[in-house]
C-alpha cells in the first residue's frame, strides 16, 4: 500500500485528532496532496489540499479555520490536523495524491487513493 491514512478515531464534539497519510513508497514527493471524506449515506467530498512544497494549500468552507494540512517531505507524510470537531465530520477521511503538483479541489485530478480511516465525533 503506497499512502496509508491513519489516525482516525472516536472523539468527543469539540475535541482535536491528526490525520496523517504515509507515502510508503517516496512515490508522492514532488505531487500535490488532499483529504476527502465520505460520509454514510453522501458522496466524497473534497476537504484540503497542499501544493507539492507546502507552500498553498485550500479548504472547504466547511472546514476552514478549522482543519490544518501540512507535510513533511522528510517523511514523506501529510497531515490533516482536525480542531473543534463537529458530529457533522464524521466521515471516512482518504488521502489522495494528485497528478500534477499544484493544489486542486476536483478529486478527477488525483491519480492515487490511499484506504480511508474513520472519524466519528459524538455530540
Amino acid at each position: 500500500v503506497q499512502l496509508q491514512a491513519s489516525g482516525g478515531g472516536l472523539v468527543q464534539a469539540g475535541g482535536s485528532l491528526r490525520l496523517s497519510c504515509a507515502d510508503s513508497r517516496r512515490t508522492f514527493s514532488n505531487n500535490a496532496m488532499g483529504w476527502f471524506r465520505q460520509a454514510p449515506g453522501k458522496e466524497r467530498e473534497f476537504v484540503a489540499t497542499i501544493s507539492w512544497n507546502g507552500g498553498s494549500t485550500y479548504y472547504t468552507d466547511s472546514v476552514k479555520g478549522r482543519f490544518t494540512i501540512s507535510r513533511d517531505k522528510a517523511r514523506n507524510t501529510v497531515y490533516l490536523q482536525m480542531n473543534l470537531l463537529k458530529p457533522e465530520d464524521t466521515a471516512v477521511y482518504y488521502c489522495a495524491a494528485a497528478r500534477g503538483s499544484t493544489t486542486t479541489t476536483t478529486s478527477r485530478d488525483y491519480m492515487y487513493w490511499g484506504r480511508g480511516t474513520l472519524v466519528t465525533v459524538s455530540s
